[in-house]
């Protein structure tokens, strides 16, 4: 049973700058900041240390995963699904070489949680911890000086990809369209560095200024970190209702207000962005359909735009409801939901099989999810994009980034939204 108390925020962004600090000292730690989202229930949402945990491949995940919730049934559980989890849900492989190594699937139990919310409205941080006292842990976090120590080298990334085979690609893509294979592929590329020493806690904090992202994520794997400033939602369940917020259409932001709402309206009046958004609202109304109450799946907004710190981002809102509560309809459904229509393509197998044989590296935790299981039996995970995974120990960088390509797709504009995407990664990485 935990222990729980609540206390008040003098200073919401100290406060949080203090916790980040303290969960990273952890060797697991799951730190989500939603920047004041109102879709959120929470500013900060923090696990720190591992009562128990699972760890697994591809083959054998889900059903570990199931085993880990009936043991923590009335507990929180937070952890990822890593994008390769694709071959243990279909017959599908992965040959490609992954620098950062996670496990497919990670989960655990925490020691402590520590949410920051409005309360009475004024922000409290309230503590549920297994082991000590809510009044220790409070005070650690309150001793914790977040500085940030040792400075990251000025990190430059390069492209797995040259740009003409980029191009090419994108190109023998259209063709699997044009042929009938596919409608809609999402085709991503890696941005990489080797050998090299970042302070996580350092880039994260740059990235999460830069971005002010509603689902941002920094995670500690032992010595793997994901830098997150992910936009979106892959997917929230609350009671029986069952959500998801998939992304197509990103524009960079403009240099002026009337600049600005100029690409917004460029951006929403988009027949090919609004096309790959409406094909993978489909996919998504799909999956939902394997486990919702019949007609109960709707759409509630449908190519909405939205604005970030550096990006328009085209979003569409698809809901549900779930016939019970049960644990294992809700694992069940976020299982036939997975991996994420948004970083797949459609129709979903086929486009997995063909992003195996054009991608040259293994997707890892990219285009994964990252969040948590609560102690009601809702969860609530990001999708990994916007991203930075590093290998501490062997020095190891990535940034993966990607669009969504159809017959349409102009092979140039493609590559410069990948650009367009990583730049925030890159600034992060260089420390400007």
């Amino acid at each position: 049973m935990r222990q729980k108390a609540d206390f008040p925020v003098e200073d919401l962004v100290y406060c949080k700058n203090q916790l980040l600090h303290w969960a990273a000292s952890h060797s697991h730690a799951i730190y989500l900041d939603s920047h004041q989202h109102d879709s959120a229930a929470w500013e900060c949402l923090v696990a720190a240390g591992a009562q128990q945990l699972v760890e697994m491949p591809a083959g054998q995940a889900f059903g570990a995963l199931e085993q880990l919730r009936q043991q923590r049934s009335a507990d929180w559980l937070f952890g990822f699904f890593s994008y390769d989890l694709k071959n243990e849900l279909e017959q599908l492989h992965s040959h490609h070489p992954d620098g950062v190594d996670l496990p497919d699937l990670g989960f655990f139990c925490p020691e402590t949680v520590v949410s920051i919310k409005i309360i009475e409205g004024r922000y409290r941080m309230e503590i549920a911890c297994l082991s000590g006292t809510p009044e220790e842990k409070a005070e650690q976090i309150a001793n914790t000086i977040p500085t940030v120590g040792e400075s990251s080298e000025r990190v430059t990334l390069q492209a797995r990809i040259p740009r003409d085979t980029y191009l090419q690609t994108v190109e023998a893509i259209r063709r699997h369209i044009s042929g009938g294979d596919i409608y809609e592929m999402n085709f991503c590329q890696e941005f990489y560095a080797e050998g090299v020493k970042i302070n996580p806690l350092e880039v994260y904090q740059r990235l999460k200024v830069i971005g002010k992202a509603p689902f941002s994520c920094f995670l500690r794997w032992e010595d793997r970190y994901l830098l997150s400033a992910s936009p979106e939602r892959f997917l929230q369940k609350s009671g029986q209702k069952l959500l998801s917020q998939p992304i197509k259409g990103t524009r960079k932001r403009g240099a002026s207000a009337a600049e600005d709402e100029q690409i917004r309206t460029e951006l929403a009046a988009s027949e090919k962005d609004r096309s790959e958004n409406v094909m993978i609202v489909d996919l998504v109304r799909n999956d939902f359909s394997r486990n919702c109450i019949p007609g109960t799946v709707k759409v509630d907004e449908l190519c909405g735009i939205h604005t970030f710190a550096t990006v328009h981002q085209m979003i569409s809102t698809v809901s549900g409801l779930l016939p019970d509560n049960k644990p294992e309809t809700a694992l069940r459904a976020l299982r036939d939901c997975f991996p994420m229509g948004s970083m797949t393509g459609a129709p979903k197998v086929m486009a997995m099989e063909l992003i195996e044989r054009y991608e040259k590296t293994r997707r890892g935790l990219y285009s994964g999810a990252v969040g948590y299981f609560s102690p009601e039996g809702d969860f609530d995970f990001n999708v990994v994009i916007r991203s930075i995974l590093y290998h501490q120990q062997t020095g190891y960088c990535s940034a993966q980034v990607g669009g969504a390509i159809v017959y349409d797709s102009d092979p140039e504009q493609e590559y410069e939204e990948c650009l367009v995407k990583v730049d925030a990664m890159v600034r992060a990485l260089k420390g400007s």
